[in-house]
């Protein structure tokens, strides 16, 4: 089932986030790893600017959980992670559907370059990689990021 989170779900969606993103060691560039991934206080800030969290829930426990965040003409997917006990249930994928569903205008989503499974995730739902300029001033315009980051970053988007 898929619900929004709510306060009482931080602790949650912050192991989720941590413990999927395990993935990313050893696949991103090393300056970019921190552990934890996500620190507590960055999570919050994220929700306070915006982020509004939706969870798969199975059993009373939150399994997956994926982001949306609306700026200016754009819906951003934001945090989509899920247990990696939980992988390949199509659990992103429900989350994806449902939240592209309630995007507002063009929808966005960045991830590593280096990820290459997140990448052919998105590609299987539909969104295009955004070549390299356009992807720049994507990054600059809708998400606030380190110059690093966008380097070693890509967009990809879907027409609503």
């Amino acid at each position: 089932m898929i619900r929004r989170c709510a306060s009482a779900d931080v602790n949650r969606i912050d192991a989720i986030i941590n413990e999927a993103a395990q993935a990313y060691c050893g696949v991103i560039p090393e300056d970019c790893w921190h552990e934890p991934y996500m620190k507590r206080a960055s999570l919050e800030a994220e929700i306070a600017a915006g982020v509004t969290f939706w969870g798969w829930e199975e059993a009373g426990a939150l399994t997956g959980v994926m982001g949306l965040q609306n700026v200016r003409d754009a819906s951003l997917i934001r945090h989509a992670y899920v247990m990696p006990s939980h992988q390949g249930k199509g659990i992103g994928a429900e989350l994806l559907t449902s939240l592209a569903g309630k995007a507002e205008g063009k929808l966005l989503v960045g991830t590593w370059a280096d990820a290459a499974w997140a990448i052919r995730f998105y590609q299987r739902h539909g969104f295009r990689l955004v070549p390299g300029e356009e992807k720049e001033q994507l990054l600059g315009a809708y998400w606030s990021i380190s110059k690093r980051q966008v380097e070693t970053s890509v967009v990809l988007a879907k027409e609503s």
